[in-house]
């Protein structure tokens, strides 16, 4: 069984719109604790300010005052002194902090027992027999990097779908967040010849189809053309276009070239019926586009390569790269899952398939210094059991993530379902649950896997990242409802 994820009657990312988490969480509560502690910290810097000013004059950044009492009290020393400066009056009191330091430990008790009471709180958690008959966990305080929790840490699991943080983290490595996949239309010389070229854009949509076919024709025009024949190029990509799972609603055949993720219903997650030749669909409603303004062709789209000689006359480019990453975590969206880890390949001058991602992840994860005993990324999406990671890794993924300098990891994160509110996590946690809100993961679900692996800020306020996986699971609403209960005891612990 594969993810879970239910067809949604609002599609929720439509144009690759997301809640925000600031909006998630006012939903819950109005203003959060950040907001209000920003409000609080930029009014006293207003305050401070003011004072400031006020005690001016000023001159080359240091106030006048100042300057003299500061050159009065260096005079020292030579039998002819002049008279003593006059006592500069004490400073003023300073005002009680209002707030505690951003970063400050609320909690005050000692380490030893904080560490026990987690110990003691997720050893009995993981103890449930809904997680199967083997259930691994890793907990990480992203700021320090160090382990506060581990269970089975170093022992290789099949992930499901949380093996997508993987594929998200080695993408945004390869190519940077702003990388964006171009779509082409190539000419030949005499504009008798059009080629659209695929270059593994899962997204792309009617809209963006009309878009080409509009910048085709101007091109056209001007030299006088009505009529061409039509290629469609998918040469970006190599190997199997199937994945191994076969034909299935979760994932389309992987190709260069697709329109709407092979899906035939008008959602944009989720199962869904899929197109067995996406590339073809996507060309033949390409070469509608055309005869719709005018151009005829004039027979079916063909498959092949542009020439040579060719020359691009009109080209689409996909979202950022940041916000595919977003996409395929938050829905669990197998098709990008699939394409980063192409593009990844790409990038590194691996082919295009399934190998060429796995190998190129691996070698992308490696430059992170990550723990890859035992690991394989059979595919990018998580579909395929023979997938393998530990907790450790998915954990140490996520806390690299949150690295101050590694900033174009950071939509691994702001990618992460919201408990209660987003993607696949949207229908797992009430809104009178504790974690609602206030966890962000990604699930994972096959038949007899249950994974979760994401982040929490605890009553500490520490930042914590997470992953907790299970194979022979028997009930995957019992395994989940397990799974949450774990994430959940990281926010309340110490309240």
């Amino acid at each position: 069984m594969a993810e879970p994820v239910k067809r949604p009657s609002i599609n929720p990312l439509n144009a690759l719109r997301r809640p925000t988490v600031a909006g998630c969480l006012n939903k819950v509560n109005g203003w959060s604790n950040w907001q209000f502690t920003a409000g609080s910290a930029v009014l006293g810097l207003a305050l401070a300010a003011g004072a400031v000013l006020a005690a001016g004059p000023w001159d080359s950044g240091q106030r006048k005052a100042e300057r003299q009492w500061t050159a009065a009290r260096d005079r020292t020393g030579g039998a002819h002194h002049e008279p003593a400066a006059p006592v500069p009056p004490a400073p003023a009191p300073s005002a009680p902090a209002v707030l505690a330091a951003l970063g400050t430990r609320v909690d005050q008790a000692a380490p030893d027992a904080a560490a026990a009471a987690l110990r003691t709180t997720l050893d009995k958690l993981l103890d449930s027999s809904a997680l199967g008959t083997v259930r691994t966990a890793v907990v990480i305080d992203t700021t320090t990097g160090k382990r506060l929790y581990g269970k089975g840490a170093d022992t290789a699991m099949t992930p499901a779908s949380t093996v997508k943080i993987a594929t998200g983290v080695a993408a945004l490595s390869a190519l940077g967040p702003d990388h964006r996949i171009a779509t082409t239309v190539r000419a030949s010389p005499d504009l008798r010849t059009l080629t659209l070229v695929g270059g593994g854009d899962p997204t792309l949509d009617k809209a963006a189809l009309g878009e080409l076919a509009a910048g085709t024709v101007r091109a056209l025009r001007d030299r006088g053309v009505d009529s061409v024949r039509l290629r469609y190029d998918t040469s970006w990509y190599s190997g199997p276009a199937r994945h191994p799972i076969g034909p299935n609603e979760n994932i389309a055949p992987v190709s260069a070239l697709m329109l709407d993720e092979g899906r035939l219903d008008r959602t944009d997650s989720g199962p869904a019926p899929r197109s067995g030749d996406p590339a073809g669909d996507a060309a033949r409603t390409f070469a509608g586009l055309l005869n719709d303004a005018g151009i005829g062709t004039r027979s079916a789209p063909a498959r092949g390569r542009a020439a040579a000689a060719s020359r691009p006359v009109a080209t689409h480019l996909s979202a950022p790269l940041s916000a595919l990453v977003e996409r395929a975590l938050t829905n669990s969206d197998n098709d990008i899952a699939e394409a980063l880890a192409r593009q990844t390949a790409l990038a590194a001058g691996e082919p295009a398939d399934f190998d060429g991602g796995r190998r190129a992840v691996t070698a992308q994860l490696k430059k992170l210094h990550l723990p890859l005993a035992g690991a394989n990324f059979a595919d990018g999406s998580g579909l395929n059991r023979k997938d393998k990671v530990t907790a450790g890794l998915l954990a140490g993924l996520l806390a690299r993530a949150a690295e101050p300098g590694r900033p174009e990891l950071r939509p691994v994160l702001t990618g992460l379902p919201v408990a209660g509110f987003t993607g696949t996590l949207s229908n797992r946690y009430t809104s009178t649950s504790r974690g609602t809100g206030l966890i962000r993961a990604k699930t994972g679900t096959l038949t007899g896997v249950n994974t979760l692996a994401g982040t929490v800020v605890d009553a500490q306020g520490r930042l914590l990242a997470f992953a907790f996986l299970a194979s022979g699971t028997t009930s995957p609403s019992e395994a989940q409802s397990a799974l949450d209960a774990l994430a959940t005891s990281l926010v309340v612990r110490t309240r």
